[in-house]
């Protein structure tokens, strides 16, 4: 799934946690509680007999200013002995989910991102996040969405997403 090329400006505004729609608007933190954890399947992972063992913490939603695209924040954690990828997001709460990274200062879409093994996958303001688009309803603070990793080798892990203030500031500092 490709991003049309007009969206293209409206997006690089989340690399700094600002989105221009109909003026200009601040999407600010990352963090949260919600979590969730999977351990990879055996077998799987690098070919070495390790397996990845996959958990999400920090997840959380900023309220949305618009009706029709949010953005979103976790972190997901691989204790095992083998890497994994994340190769898309589903949400009922949204049309389309896609996953962007940051290379250089230039944010892009990306089709799979590593879990190292024995690291982490950080999604931040300003960095990798994910890309909520033609949302259903307008998620609330105090409400979760629920989203769906799928990952190539461990699976597909459901993860409560919190939606926090716009303006929420994560204490976690990522």
């Amino acid at each position: 799934m490709r991003r049309p090329a007009s969206a293209a400006p409206l997006l690089a505004g989340v690399l700094t946690g600002t989105v221009l729609l109909t003026g200009t608007v601040l999407l600010t933190g990352c963090g949260g509680s919600a979590s969730g954890s999977r351990p990879g399947p055996s077998g799987s992972g690098s070919g070495s007999g390790g397996k990845a063992e996959l958990s999400v913490s920090a997840a959380y939603m900023p309220q949305p200013v618009s009706d029709s695209m949010a953005s979103g924040f976790l972190t997901i954690t691989n204790k095992g002995d083998a890497k994994d990828e994340l190769t898309s997001v589903t949400s009922d709460a949204a049309g389309e989910v896609t996953v962007h990274e940051t290379v250089g200062g230039a944010m892009r879409e990306a089709d799979r991102l590593t879990v190292p093994a024995h690291g982490r996958l950080v999604f931040k303001s300003g960095g990798n996040h994910l890309m909520f688009d033609k949302l259903k309803r307008k998620p609330e603070p105090g409400r979760t969405v629920t989203v769906e990793l799928h990952f190539a080798e461990s699976g597909d892990l459901r993860v409560e997403m919190p939606v926090k203030p716009a303006t929420y500031n994560p204490a976690t500092g990522h």
